[in-house]
């Protein structure tokens, strides 16, 4: 029996490899001669890079780098085990939980530390970088990771606007010079873990959407919405590339558009990336069950999440798959239209989070060896009929 134990991390508590570990444990109660292969799985959000080094062999490199507010922070990201691929949160260098509540200002806040981290990848040789861009605290259309690129942006004078450009300063744009632009960028490809679909500007653009959770007041969204517009038609001029209604623009502070018009860059959902350099399907192959799961399942589970991602490639090879959430939700059930064949939740009563936490791997445990047992059930009664 080959059993593939392919969950998502639960936030704040266990990695994706240790929630298998602890799943697998679970299960061997039952089948303890069973083949288990555990592939670390996320979404493209939150975890993302430990689940991939985790899942591939990888290792963590840390970078000091500039934080969004300009001040040097250390920020990690992954090279994955083939040594040709990275993995890049955009949170772990400009990302809102590096500035305090009360200094939220999207209208400095820049991107350059994420292009830090793209050229330091570059210089270490990967082909293929994988770009998580949640949780920024920028709004500046990726005019600072570009510039920390060598792309360098000119004001009306003909000058190059200092560094650290940020979403305040775009306005002030009049032309776009790539001609000394890091080298390496025409040599790799950026797969941009991007679940939204909000264009740059307008009432679903970056700005008005996603501008007042960064700190932006409604002067400042207006303002920023205004330097979007001018920045894409700037681009556009210069370089030929039109981004302001290109779906997924409007992600991570419009750093979509800034992404697409200066590498080589497309925009995927975030657990198709992750299934990909998992390799996921071809782990699927001869196996018998999938077990999946995150910290909370409910109907949106079902939409890009992780075992929506697990349910698809397992699909494609005829394999059941039990979801195992931290906790279910009311709606959960609308997950069994869309491949998830069972469902087990590790809490096995009502309690505090921070009660579930502490005994979280015990529960995991306990939750896989009841689906299990469930699934015996299943196979005895079949062989009755």
């Amino acid at each position: 029996m080959k059993i593939v134990i392919a969950p998502d991390s639960f936030k704040e508590n266990l990695t994706s490899l240790e929630v298998a570990g602890e799943l697998e444990t679970g299960l061997k109660r039952v089948w303890p001669n069973a083949t288990y292969v555990k592939v670390p799985m996320a979404d493209g959000g939150e975890g993302t890079v430990q689940s991939l080094v985790d899942a591939t062999g990888g290792q963590i490199v840390k970078v000091e780098v500039s934080g969004p507010m300009g001040a040097r922070v250390m920020a990690s990201y992954g090279l994955l085990g083939d040594g040709k691929t990275a993995v890049i949160e955009m949170a772990e260098a400009s990302g809102l939980p590096l500035v305090p509540k009360e200094q939220r200002n999207p209208l400095i806040a820049t991107t350059f530390g994420t292009g830090e981290l793209i050229a330091d990848a570059i210089k270490r040789g990967v082909h293929e970088i994988i770009l998580g861009i949640g949780g920024s605290a920028t709004n500046d259309a990726g005019a600072g990771l570009a510039q920390a690129l060598g792309v360098r942006f000119l004001n009306f004078g003909g000058a190059p606007i200092p560094d650290l450009i940020a979403g305040g300063h775009l306005d002030k744009v009049q032309a776009v010079d790539m001609s000394m632009a890091n080298p390496g960028l025409a040599k790799i490809h950026i797969s941009v873990a991007c679940d939204v679909t909000n264009p740059l500007c307008g009432e679903k653009g970056a700005s008005r959407v996603y501008g007042p959770q960064k700190g932006a007041t409604p002067e400042m969204v207006e303002q920023l919405d205004k330097n979007l517009a001018h920045f894409a038609h700037v681009i556009k001029r210069s370089i030929g590339q039109d981004v302001i209604d290109r779906p997924g623009a409007g992600a991570g502070g419009g750093i979509g558009a800034g992404l697409m018009a200066f590498t080589n860059a497309t925009l995927k959902r975030g657990v198709e990336l992750v299934v990909a350099a998992t390799r996921l399907e071809e782990h699927m192959r001869g196996a018998d069950l999938a077990i999946t799961g995150e910290g909370r399942v409910d109907f949106q589970t079902a939409f890009g999440k992780t075992p929506s991602g697990v349910a698809a490639a397992a699909k494609k090879h005829g394999v059941p798959v039990v979801a195992i959430g931290g906790g279910l939700a009311d709606d959960a059930g609308g997950v069994f239209q869309h491949g998830i064949d069972g469902l087990e939740t590790a809490t096995p009563n009502a309690m505090p989070l921070d009660v579930a936490i502490k005994k979280s791997r015990q529960y995991l445990q306990d939750a896989a060896e009841r689906a299990a047992r469930l699934i015996i059930i299943g196979q005895r009664m079949s062989k009755s009929v």
